[in-house]
This record gives structure tokens, sequence and C-alpha cells, in this order.
């Protein structure tokens, strides 16, 4: 499954490496793509994942982004 996510706070490719590395990370998680021309992240997974792990994921990339 995949489930897509508007990011914000991103302004470069350091940014997206970060996020795309910190959400990589948590359980379940099995692949993620994050665009900065759109401020898009799409999650794919075997099931769902629970949205708070991903937003303390995306939180540990660095304070500045958030995702909805």
């Amino acid at each position: 499954m995949i489930t897509s996510y508007t990011v914000s706070g991103m302004t470069c490719h350091h940014c997206a490496n970060a996020i795309t590395e910190e959400v990589s990370a948590v359980p379940g998680v099995t692949g993620v793509e994050v665009s900065l021309d759109d401020a898009k992240m799409d999650v794919t997974s075997e099931a769902p994942v629970d949205f708070d792990r991903l937003v303390e994921a995306v939180y540990e990339a660095g304070e500045q982004y958030s995702i909805a």
C-alpha cells in the first residue's frame, strides 16, 4: 500500500534525504519517496503505519518539518 502525505518545511535535497532516512527506519515502512517539487511524501508499507510514528520520524529529521 502507498500512502501520500504533504510535507512542510523542505527547502533542499538534504531535507528530502533526511526525511527519507528517518521515515525509512519506522517499523513497517518498506519504501519512501519524497518530492521537493510538490512537497509530497509517499510511504510504502504492507500494512497501515501509525501516523504518530511518521510524525516523530519527520520531526527527528528536523524540527522545521511537519506532515499532514
